[in-house]
Order: C-alpha cells, then structure tokens, then sequence
C-alpha cells in the first residue's frame, strides 16, 4: 500500500528538521551573528560555491565551452553545474549579480537565494542516511542522533565551502546501495550513475559495490552507471577539449592555500606552485580496488549464512547485517582519499563521518562515540596548521577513530530484528515489501 503524505513526511521528520536547523543557522550566522562579533561589515560566505554558480550560469546559457575555463575553478564533472543550474536560472531572473563576494563585493544578495538551495540539495545526504537508517530498523531516538551529527557535519562541506556536489553525489549513491540490497538492480545503477555525473569521488566506493552484483548482471549495471557522467563530459569535451581534459585529468589543487600532506612532494608540480592531485587519486582507485576485495570475501560470508538460515533466493532483499557490513566498507574506500591526497581541504573527511554515522546504529555507546568524533572532526578540520604532517596526521587518526567506532560487530548474521525465518521467506519472495490493507505482507512470488 502506498504511504499516505502524513505519513511518508513523519518517516521523514529527522533529516528535515536537521536540514531546516542547518538553513537556519547557517544564515544567520553568515548574515547577522559573525559579522556582528567581529565587527566586520562582509559576509563569511564559502567562496568556492561562486565559480560553481558561474559553471552553472554558463551551462544554462549552453557556454559548454566555458564549463571547465576561469573563474569556474570546476574540477569535478559536469554535474556539480547541473545541480546548481535551477537557482542561477531563479537568480538571473531576478537580476542578481554573481559577483565574488569580497570587500567589494561585502554582502551580495545572491546569497540569500543561493544559500538556501545549497543547503537544502546539500540535504539529500541527511535523507538518504535516514531511509538507510529506517530500512536498517533504527530506532527513532537513535535516527534523530544520526541527522542532528550529520547536520552538524554537512555544515562544513556545504556552507563552510560550499560544494554541494560531494553530499548530492554521496546522498545519490547511499540511495544507490539502498536499491541494490532492495533487489533493484537498475534503480541502483542509475542512481549510481547520476552520482559519479555529479562527484566522481563515489568512484572509491564503487569497487565495493561491484564485488557484490552478480557477474551475469555486471555488464549491464556499469554501462547504466557510466552514461549519466560520459555523456556530460563528452558534451564538455566536444565544446572544448583542452581546458575539460586538464581539469578533469590533473584536479589542481594549491598546497599553500589548503593543506599540504606528506604527498605533496611526490605530486606533478604544474605553474604558480600549483601540484596535480589527479596521480594520486588513480593510486587510491587502486588501494580502494583492494579493500573491496576484503570487502567482498566478507559480504559473500554474511549472505552464505543468511540463506543458510532462511533459504531465500538470490534475489532476495540483504538482511541488515549484510547492508551495514557493505556500507562500513563504503567508508573504509571513501577514506583512503584522505590517506593519500597531496593536498587536502577540510571538507574531504565528510563522506566518511556521514556514512559511519549510520553504520555506528548498532548501539549507543557506538553511537555517542561516532557522534562525538564526527562532530569534533568538523570543527577540528577547520583549524589552519601548516605543515605536510600535523593536520594531515590529526585528520587521518581522527578518520581511523571514526571507522572503529563505527565498525559493524562482527556477530553472527540472521535475519533482521523482529523477524522470524518465515517473514525472511516472505520478504525474499517479495524485496517490494508490498502490503494488503491491514498491513500484512503479500508474498506475490519470486520477482
């Protein structure tokens, strides 16, 4: 049976109030609170966002050609435009002008429209770990701890530095891996896809999901996956060639500006003590490439002994065990960016706090300790130590703390909470979870 709107809304109450929290805060912080204790009359705004909303204003006008050329700075692929080009539509409309914020610039109007959209595409990362928290059988103290620290930490990626991009592909992806436990193989893929389109930096989680399709399925869940991305990076390349290849292909980076790690030395060095973070992300492809490996052995252990219980089919939905243990191992990939890129910004340790908040559910003690570290993690990142090691080894031991607290216990798999083998067949023999009209569950046979 369908959801009724009250209800889909109440399930759906958390990430909303925790998005609504983060809007409001942020706001007033950067239009009222900080400029009125420092005495300052310019507004603390993320400076990054403003060569996204110029991809984007380029895009709406079909400049394909100037995607990837200054003032952009855009690195990532095509979609980071994409997701920005509704509000440049509303703000060219009203005439507002896209003008780098500064001391000529001290409080641009833009803000107060492109603000809040930020935030609130920014928010699909807040529901996608909800409903995963929801389909993992959370309880709803415990989801409404894992939206209030993720808000807390999506402050920092979103209106600290403004890159959307990284949570709407991150939120994107989890939806993904929702799909794929739910048997919905295509949706999974899509979803997937439309991820890599608008940050390729799931690609490091990537490997683990593929360890875990069936290989007669493979084929087609990549071709789906790399359609949305190729497509709008061949629609770039085609309109300009040079400036798409360099971006995408070298990722520069400034290691005076941001934060230099041990790897900076080891980097290509291009002009204006520039360096070319790119080499190194097809290292961590690599080491990501490995642990999905683990990853796999692991998962294919979890389910041997799931359908060992419950004698369900192949097609059958995971038991939460199975989607925690992948989702932990998401996190493990998504750090290894961290561990070895040559020049780091604080935001890059984000996806991994997000993802292990909802793996952590396993208790409170997990919980707390996940809470408190990611929390400590956003604040802490922001501090500006200079120096290839102190930050970066402050980052890296905080990120390892995080995946300890947040490691799926490692006890023995069956069915999920509440669920006795019988309701296990039932939901094999039906991922949809369709219900008559008292709220059983109809078995409707093997999709």
């Amino acid at each position: 049976m369908t959801k009724t709107l009250p209800r889909a809304l109440a399930d759906r109450l958390f990430p909303a109030l925790a998005a609504l929290g983060l809007i409001a805060i942020s706001m007033l912080a950067t239009t009222w609170w900080v400029p009125a204790l420092t005495g300052n009359a310019v507004w603390p705004l993320p400076q990054d966002l403003w060569g996204t909303l110029v991809a984007a204003q380029r895009l709406i006008h079909l400049d394909l050609g100037g995607l990837y050329t200054q003032p952009t700075g855009l690195v990532t692929f095509p979609g980071a435009a994409v997701i920005l080009a509704p509000v440049v539509a509303v703000t060219d409309a009203l005439g507002l002008s896209l003008r780098v914020p500064g001391a000529h610039n001290p409080q641009p109007a833009v803000w107060l429209v492109a603000g809040p959209y930020d935030m609130i595409v920014s928010a699909v990362a807040l529901f996608a770990a909800d409903a995963i928290a929801r389909r993992l059988g959370t309880t709803r103290p415990k989801r409404a701890l894992v939206a209030g620290a993720g808000a807390i930490a999506l402050w920092s990626v979103s209106a600290e530095w403004g890159h959307p991009e990284d949570p709407v592909a991150v939120g994107l992806f989890l939806f993904g891996v929702l799909a794929l436990a739910d048997a919905r193989l295509g949706r999974s893929a899509w979803l997937t896809g439309a991820a890599i389109a608008v940050q390729p930096l799931v690609l490091l989680a990537l490997p683990v999901v593929v360890v875990v399709i069936e290989r007669r399925r493979l084929p087609g869940y990549l071709i789906r996956a790399a359609t949305p991305g190729g497509l709008l990076l061949a629609a770039a390349a085609w309109a300009n060639w040079h400036a798409t290849f360099t971006a995408v292909t070298s990722q520069p980076n400034s290691p005076t500006v941001n934060h230099p790690t041990p790897w900076t030395s080891f980097a290509p060095h291009l002009s204006n003590g520039i360096v070319a973070a790119g080499p190194a992300r097809a290292l961590t492809i690599v080491a990501a490439c490995a642990c999905a490996l683990g990853a796999g052995r692991r998962w294919r252990a979890r389910r041997g002994a799931v359908l060992a219980q419950v004698g369900d089919p192949p097609e059958a939905r995971w038991g939460n065990e199975m989607l925690a243990e992948l989702l932990w191992w998401i996190a493990v990939t998504l750090a290894l960016r961290s561990v070895f890129e040559p020049v780091m910004v604080a935001y890059y340790t984000w996806p991994v706090l997000q993802v292990a908040l909802v793996t952590s559910r396993s208790s409170w003690s997990r919980l707390i300790a996940t809470s408190v570290t990611t929390t400590a993690m956003t604040f802490v990142s922001q501090l500006t130590w200079r120096g290839p090691w102190t930050w970066w080894t402050a980052m890296i031991a905080g990120l390892c703390l995080t995946l300890v607290f947040a490691r799926v216990p490692g006890r023995a798999p069956g069915p999920p909470a509440g669920q006795t083998p019988a309701t296990e067949q039932a939901l094999a023999a039906d991922p949809a979870g369709r219900t008559d009209g008292a709220g059983h569950r109809q078995v409707s046979g093997v999709p």
